[in-house]
């Protein structure tokens, strides 16, 4: 698998995950030296090589070839909170097929706490180098986990003891109306259309973000930043409401 741009291919050789690193001909001394620092073995070329190899403009001067991404098993996330010593957070994505979106959702998610980003197989964009790309390294540092049911497996999360909140434009409580010091599933549906019926069925509760006046609905990844934050705040202070 390829990867590129400067974030995604210095996290993952920070990390060790890479082999090979291409670099275009004329990018700054202080990326060259940080390679270095860091024992990578580059190659420099002509940046129209990296446009053929990755097929974009956009990498930034920098492609790594890396393993390819892998799911986790489904109790990566439960053994996330338990080695934290943290009550389970899990976020779970209805129809994100979008790659940039899901990678975005997928920074949100690692960067405000949660331990785990659940998807379902027919309907989520695949892993790729797009998706850890736009999660600016982040789809390598949290548990991603893929069901062949979500209705079903939010049922089975029930049995485990989770509340499921979903977020919804129309939902009847907001954000601040809602006790986030539980076991928490936080469901966030595709862009425009939202969950689906089948999932929204299957919340305990519906959560939609108060706006001014007047203002366009808030893009995924940040409607789950604000919840996500919301929840940290909580948790944190246990009188917050």
């Amino acid at each position: 698998m390829l990867i590129y741009g400067r974030n995604p291919v210095l996290e993952a050789v920070r990390e060790g995950q890479v082999g090979q690193v291409w670099v275009a001909r004329g990018v700054e001394r202080w990326l060259l030296q940080e390679l270095e620092r860091l024992g990578a073995t580059y190659k420099v070329v002509p940046r129209i090589e990296l446009d053929q190899m990755v097929k974009t403009t956009q990498h930034q001067g920098l492609v790594a070839e890396l393993e390819s991404l892998a799911y986790a098993d489904g109790e990566a996330p439960f053994r996330r909170a338990e080695a934290r010593g943290e009550l389970p957070l899990l976020v779970l994505l209805d129809g994100v097929t979008d790659p940039r979106n899901y990678g975005a959702l997928i920074r949100s998610a690692f960067a405000l706490g949660a331990h785990g980003v659940v998807t379902e197989a027919r309907r989520s964009a695949p892993l790729s180098a797009l998706v850890l790309k736009a999660s600016a390294g982040a789809a390598r540092r949290i548990p991603l986990v893929q069901v062949k049911n979500l209705p079903r497996y939010l049922e089975e999360l029930k049995g485990r003891g989770l509340w499921i909140y979903g977020t919804s434009g129309k939902a009847e409580h907001t954000l601040g109306e809602l006790d986030y010091r539980r076991p928490l599933a936080v469901v966030v549906g595709s862009e425009g259309e939202g969950m689906r019926r089948l999932v929204a069925e299957r919340c305990d509760e519906l959560l939609r973000i108060p706006l001014v006046e007047g203002a366009e609905s808030l893009n995924a990844a940040v409607a789950l930043g604000v919840v996500l934050y919301q929840v940290g705040l909580a948790r944190r202070m246990p009188g917050l409401r």
